[in-house]
């Protein structure tokens, strides 16, 4: 069925007000943003995931020295905090209480402190699976109905809204569905919904390290002329390292004997951070910038990665992703407060505008930052370095850099 005609609802089909496709971080963190609107309105919501993930909630816990990461802001933070979920996700997660900006091979560097902005700390370091079974432990409290493991076979427009056909045989007719599934179903273009997308022509290789004294709460980025590389505190003395590399030359790496990793890695990076004396698994993933060219339309609503995906550098991925879930759910309610429906075109306007500047400024700086460090030129190298000394000497400008960073100021 083309995008734009719509279909009858049928008998059989179960109507709900919002239906969420992928429960991950960026779809449990919307179903546990819009727990007030549940409360207050008696919205009914579904959540439809295709992986088993709700055993994970109620499994022991066993923290893994090669669990993935992620960086979250001290604007993310106070979202978590709103929906009630911070005290326990903090249980898990490493404060960065400075982070050290320098380019390999150049004098200068940027430090952004918590002290000079009086925070306690300018973000944290939290394992994935870790702030997924806080989540998902918050929603079993919900009243959700949860299709899992389920996925959507076929989406279309139907009155009112999208029908959705699930595998298990269920049939859904959601007023307002929102894509979270991270762009890997195909549902996005199934709908006609185009993507940009920008090849960065590198791959990042991600795993855990182990260095030889603490990290007393640095995070650390370190533009080289191979790729940046971002060393990012966790528990212990372990840190994520994320290692930019031109395409194709990250699987010698991968297949290197963990001494010899260690040493191109200590080559690479240099001394700054201390020795590196253990590395986990290894994991490698292409770079692009995808933008979609649509996030909203009348009924419907995409976030996260289905939205956009970034390049690591400046570690703004899931912050920018929930940002616009906090955003939606603060359209939902303007509009329900007004008497409009979750899938009122008006409504999905106004959110998509509430986005628009964020999303453009994010993608900006990223992107800026990977082709700005990626022209290998000597005399643009010293450019860098006296910005990077200019940007540390300039008080007021280095706070706001810090502030952004944060996610208290967009």
């Amino acid at each position: 069925m083309s995008p734009g005609t719509t279909s009858p609802v049928t008998s059989g089909t179960k109507t709900v007000d919002i239906a969420i496709v992928g429960g991950g971080l960026v779809g449990a963190s919307l179903a546990c943003a819009l727990a007030p609107l549940i409360e207050r309105h008696g919205l009914s919501v579904a959540v439809i995931e295709a992986s088993p993930i709700l055993d994970l909630a109620s499994a022991p816990w066993q923290p893994s020295f090669d669990a993935r990461a992620s960086a979250i802001s001290l604007g993310t933070a106070l979202h978590f905090t709103d929906m009630g979920v911070w005290p326990e996700m903090a249980e898990e997660a490493a404060a960065i209480r400075r982070i050290h900006v320098s380019e390999r091979g150049h004098f200068g560097a940027t430090r952004l402190d918590a002290r000079e902005l009086s925070v306690e700390a300018l973000g944290h370091v939290v394992p994935n699976a870790w702030m997924g079974r806080v989540l998902h432990r918050r929603l079993t409290g919900l009243p959700l109905a949860w299709y899992c493991p389920d996925r959507v076979e076929t989406i279309e427009p139907a009155e009112g809204g999208y029908r959705l056909a699930l595998d298990s045989g269920a049939k859904l007719q959601a007023r307002l569905t929102v894509l979270a599934d991270g762009g890997r179903s195909g549902l996005k273009e199934r709908l006609g919904i185009a993507s940009d997308a920008q090849p960065y022509d590198q791959v990042a290789l991600i795993a855990s390290v182990e260095m030889s004294r603490p990290h007393q709460g640095v995070a650390w980025e370190r533009f080289t002329r191979e790729g940046p590389i971002a060393l990012l505190p966790l528990r212990g003395q372990a840190m994520e390292l994320v290692w930019t590399h031109a395409a194709g030359e990250e699987r010698r790496r991968l297949s290197l004997a963990e001494g010899d990793f260690l040493a191109e890695l200590q080559a690479a990076f240099g001394d700054r951070a201390g020795r590196f004396r253990r590395v986990g698994s290894r994991h490698a993933y292409p770079l692009s910038l995808v933008t979609a060219r649509e996030t909203t339309r009348p009924g419907l609503a995409v976030l996260g990665n289905a939205a956009h995906a970034l390049h690591p550098v400046a570690g703004q991925g899931f912050n920018l992703a929930l940002r616009g879930v906090m955003d939606l759910v603060a359209s939902l309610e303007a509009g329900l407060a007004a008497g409009r429906p979750v899938g009122d075109a008006g409504v999905l306007e106004a959110f998509d505008a509430r986005r628009d500047a964020d999303r453009r400024n994010v993608i900006r700086f990223s992107d800026g930052l990977v082709r700005l460090f990626g022209i290998d030129s000597r005399l643009l190298g010293h450019a860098r370095a006296a910005g990077l000394i200019g940007l540390n000497l300039a008080g007021p400008l280095r706070r706001d850099l810090a502030r952004r960073a944060m996610g208290l100021e967009r």
